[in-house]
């Protein structure tokens, strides 16, 4: 049966709709509007009201900026601090999306190699032979949609809690395995809080295990394959996953759950690849039917809004964003977001002095920083908050705002 998107997309294509993908910036790039009167009349956006959205995004992060797309027109792009097209920072857990638009491919791509797609229960010899034994016989029952869902019952980290069907369940007391043992066994023996499917966690190392599956089936780093099914048919730039740890240790595979290095107008691209059904220009990059479920509630993770590794707005949490919003923060106040119904794409750069070190990602950062923000704090009490803004919080605040600047629906 036919997806929704792909029969709205057939439709327009039918009434000669225009069409528009953007050149790589080496080759012209994005075509944009400076007149905040055409911006109005051409895209439907009130340029007052993201100057509101960038001044309030410089309160979260150290370094940043907003760029906002909509109808195929850059309208926005500003930076602060270290933020600059050409900068690379380690986008911390954005990396995450990435991860899991991959996965998508690879299942597409290697159908025959991983037939049940994401209901493939993956810690048996032919995915996951490292390991063998299990240290928990739960892990038996671990699928791919489990893993993309956070939902695999895997011990999470910092200080959010577990969820079973939305109520907060205090996770128990557990011990972790010794960093020592190498970057895919931690993240293997990751222990269970709950059975796979009982409840959710936020769990980066659930999205490193998918990344060891992916490198598996595909017969290569992640890094590569993303290179090649994506970066390249996208026109990126320069771009990198960061393996260097802040201790100066190099973590040898790229890290499913973190810290993917890409330029922000090659960030929106990525977006905007999600915002046409995986389609770029002629070819299906990511599987349209794929990018259907990343943008809905995920049947393998009935807990929470949190889909395959997008945060989604199904339910109307985020009030002043349409239900169809889906999007993913990463640690320093990054966001991507995707919003169908508006077709807008959006691109909340941010990050810390570590997060921009060219040590990280190997990447070139030869662009010019006058300094201004490396005494930066994040604010206390304003008129506008209480105490510093959180990471989450500051996502979703600055989706609604650039959601309120639409003029035009």
């Amino acid at each position: 049966m036919r997806t929704l998107l792909a029969v709205l997309t057939s439709a327009a294509l039918l009434l000669g709709a225009e069409e528009y993908f953007p050149a790589p910036d080496a080759q012209g790039g994005w075509r944009t509007l400076q007149d905040a009167a055409k911006v109005r009349k051409v895209a439907g956006v009130d340029v007052a009201k993201l100057d509101y959205a960038f001044e309030y995004a410089q309160r979260t992060s150290q370094h940043g900026g907003l760029l906002v797309v909509r109808h195929g027109w850059l309208v926005y792009e500003r930076y602060y601090g270290r933020g600059h097209r050409e900068a690379v920072p380690a986008m911390a857990s954005v990396g995450k999306a990435y991860t899991s638009v991959a996965c998508g491919i690879l299942l597409e791509d290697k159908k025959a190699a991983i037939p049940h797609g994401l209901d493939t229960k993956v810690f048996t010899e032919r995915y996951l032979p490292e390991a063998l034994p299990l240290d928990d016989p739960r892990k038996a029952e671990i699928t791919l949609g489990h893993l993309l869902s956070m939902s695999a019952g895997l011990y999470g980290e910092g200080p959010n809690p577990g969820f079973v069907n939305g109520v907060p369940a205090k996770l128990p007391d557990v011990r972790r395995p010794d960093p020592a043992i190498g970057q895919d066994l931690w993240a293997l023996r990751t222990p269970l809080w709950t059975a796979p499917g009982g409840g959710y966690a936020y769990a980066s190392n659930s999205t490193h295990i998918a990344s060891i599956v992916l490198r598996r089936v595909a017969g290569m780093e992640m890094e590569a394959y993303i290179d090649a099914k994506i970066a390249k048919p996208l026109g990126w730039g320069q771009w990198a996953w960061a393996r260097r740890r802040a201790d100066g240790t190099v973590r040898p595979h790229a890290p499913g759950g973190a810290d993917i290095a890409v330029r922000s107008t090659d960030t929106l691209r990525f977006a905007y690849l999600l915002l046409h059904g995986g389609r770029w220009g002629k070819q299906q990059v990511v599987p349209a039917a794929y990018v259907e479920q990343v943008s809905k509630p995920s049947r393998y993770n009935p807990h929470t809004p949190f889909g395959l590794m997008f945060e989604t707005n199904a339910g109307g949490h985020v009030a002043g964003a349409p239900r169809d919003a889906y999007f993913k923060s990463g640690a320093g106040g990054f966001g991507i977001y995707v919003i169908p119904s508006l077709d807008m794409v959006i691109y909340k750069m941010a990050g810390s002095d570590a997060q921009y070190d060219p040590a990280r990602t190997g990447l070139r950062q030869d662009y010019p920083y006058d300094g201004s923000r490396d005494n930066w704090k994040p604010a206390g009490k304003t008129q506008f908050s209480d105490g510093p803004v959180g990471v989450d919080d500051g996502v979703r605040r600055v989706l609604e705002m650039v959601v309120a600047a639409v003029v035009s629906r």
